[in-house]
């Protein structure tokens, strides 16, 4: 895209340039380098306007910042975006020629991996992600490139319509400040809300006094195990000093006991001694802080601990229950997001005239794949609804004969059977005859002649009593 004019980003994009008004919305501020800044940079209460602001590399790298956003961005990433079309209330993948290649291949130098990576961080980071589409002759979206956050401004206009004013990006051909309407920018953002509808909100707005502090706790730690682990300290004498020779004093032991030369063996005279001043590792519970601060940041994240190895793993092993936590607790919004932003950046899910009606969907199976005993015991319950290759696609082996239908048991009756007994005037016979009613009772055996133990009779009367009984039961 470098050294391209703005014209090759799409025939039908139109920058606009108005002689309207465009105010920078309220809950930003700009430098004077011309960046654009959210007013949420404050380590405390007022220190924007103490020129005391949190610089974002700094922040990031503390480790459980790091760990939290590249956790997020990966999973998401890793994700599959599918198009999906809407067939009888159910949306089933598919492909089209018209919104397919975008989905796979965003723009030329990213994949679809490596730009979702970027979509995540960029969100995560500033709470905005702006992304510039690029289109063909026929209005269709070929192209996504995410803009530099630091490099837009949101504006409004006078009757409310929704403009961004971009500064040169190389990457993105962007040569000159320009001002764009809002159908082609796809923005999406964090907390929107908080302080305008149009600036999001990035996690590291309550993270970043605790990840300062956990910056300072290490920085403190470092020069602690610089120094041998040995903290600094006074030097005391019960009788007064003099300046010049505290001074020489104090120049002689850093050169004699500092630095490399700490732990070495130090004599003193003249009643003089070593009182140590700062407090040790153990004495201000270092490793108790450092927990706490990246147990905070993990909170603005939303991210359990155990993700990103702090803090104990719970207790059950079952991994689909932990991984549905993550999903629901950190995940799902983002998902969401981002299939939403799509949709309507890509112009689809409106099913306008006879055109289908689309959507974009993430491959979400993938992240809450559960662990091998569990999946077989699911898709062995699944059997009577899942076909047999449906339930091998799903461990990725190929269909197989006669696995297009789904089977059940020889004493299961299909739905539509059943409606036809349950249409019936009496399905059940639950109906019975009144006993006055003659012709409702079977007739009656025909009598045969005893025998010389006049059992047959008997045997006989009881057989007939059985029979009717039985008929009676039956009707």
């Amino acid at each position: 895209m470098a050294g391209e004019t703005l014209a090759s980003l799409g025939r039908s994009l139109s920058f606009l340039r108005t002689k309207a008004t465009l105010s920078p919305v309220d809950a930003g501020v700009l430098s004077r380098a011309g960046a654009w800044f959210p007013i949420i940079r404050e380590s405390f209460t007022g220190a924007w306007q103490r020129n005391v602001t949190l610089a974002q590399e700094q922040v990031i790298a503390f480790h459980a910042v790091f760990a939290c956003m590249t956790l997020i961005a990966s999973d998401i990433a890793k994700l599959r975006m599918k198009l999906v079309q809407l067939e009888d209330g159910i949306w089933v993948e598919t492909t089209s020629p018209s919104f397919s290649p975008v989905l796979r291949k965003p723009n030329p130098y990213q994949n679809r991996i490596q730009f979702w990576e970027n979509w995540m961080m960029s969100k995560l980071s500033t709470g905005n992600m702006y992304a510039l589409k690029q289109r063909d002759a026929r209005g269709i979206v070929t192209s996504l490139y995410i803009l530099d956050p630091m490099k837009v401004t949101p504006r409004v206009s006078d009757d409310g319509q929704v403009f961004y004013e971009l500064r040169p990006d190389n990457l993105t051909g962007i040569t000159s400040q320009i001002i764009v309407p809002a159908r082609e920018i796809i923005h999406d953002r964090m907390n929107a809300g908080l302080f305008h509808p149009l600036v999001g909100i990035s996690p590291l707005y309550a993270a970043g006094l605790a990840a300062t502090q956990g910056l300072q706790i290490q920085n403190n730690s470092t020069r602690l195990f610089r120094n041998n682990s040995m903290p600094g300290g006074i030097l005391t004498a019960p009788g007064e000093v003099l300046e010049s020779d505290a001074e020489e004093i104090k120049a002689g032991w850093e050169e004699n006991f500092g630095g490399e030369n700490m732990g070495r063996v130090a004599v003193l005279g003249n009643g003089m001694k070593f009182e140590q001043m700062a407090l040790t590792a153990v004495d201000a519970q270092l490793i108790e802080q450092l927990k706490w601060a990246a147990d905070n940041v993990c909170s603005a994240f939303h991210v359990p601990p155990y993700k990103i190895g702090i803090g104990e793993m719970p207790k059950f092993t079952n991994v689909q229950s932990l991984n549905v936590e993550y999903y629901q607790q950190c995940l799902q919004r983002h998902l969401e997001d981002g299939e939403l932003c799509m949709d309507e950046g890509l112009g689809i899910g409106e099913g306008v005239g006879d055109q289908p009606y689309y959507g974009t969907e993430f491959d979400t199976p993938n992240l809450l794949r559960m662990d091998s005993i569990t999946q077989m015991e699911v898709l062995d319950k699944a059997k009577n609804i899942l076909t047999p290759d449906e339930q091998r696609g799903q461990l990725g082996y190929p269909k197989t004969v006669g696995g297009d239908a789904v089977y059940r048991q020889q004493q299961d009756y299909s739905l539509e059977a059943l409606a036809k007994r349950d249409a019936l005037p009496d399905p059940f016979g639950s109906a019975r005859p009144p006993s006055s009613d003659p012709a409702a009772l079977p007739p009656p055996a025909a009598p045969i002649k005893d025998g010389a133990d006049g059992r047959t009779e008997r045997r006989r009367a009881a057989e007939d009593i059985y029979r009717r009984s039985r008929q009676l039961r039956i009707a």
